[in-house]
């Protein structure tokens, strides 16, 4: 049985998964998006917005446990420099998974996993609310 046990396996060793989802988290910080299926890219959700919530705490700490996952000093630098501009207002939610279809060779279903930009979210309520308030008028 598997209960209580969370993450995916996908067919790696325990050193190799980490090893690849460190690599993507990585990689994902420094671009701001990448390409890759749709099972990866559910579980580097999960360590992407540990970092982020890490990144926003600021501390020296932080700083450490974030350089165990992210391999690069410099994308870990711009990181805690941009995190509360850009992440402060939301708690959660960091990343967004776009569906592009399947791969070529296997048929896999492929996303693309990219970073929310806060203003986003904060037009998104803004446009609830007056949404709501138009409703109320009415």
């Amino acid at each position: 049985m598997r209960h209580r046990k969370s993450g995916v396996k996908l067919n790696r060793n325990s050193s190799h998964r980490n090893a690849m989802f460190k690599n993507m988290v990585t990689s994902l910080l420094k671009y701001d998006q990448i390409r890759t299926t749709d099972a990866k890219a559910k579980e580097v959700r999960r360590w992407v917005d540990r970092v982020i919530t890490l990144a926003k705490r600021g501390d020296l700490h932080a700083r450490r446990q974030a350089l165990v996952i992210v391999k690069e000093k410099n994308v870990v630098h711009k990181l805690f420099d941009n995190a509360l501009d850009r992440f402060g207002s939301i708690n959660g939610g960091y990343t967004r998974i776009i569906k592009i279809g399947r791969r070529a060779g296997d048929a896999a279903p492929m996303a693309i996993i990219q970073l929310v930009n806060s203003d986003m979210k904060e037009n998104k309520q803004k446009k609830e609310e007056t949404e709501k308030i138009n409703q109320e008028k009415d």
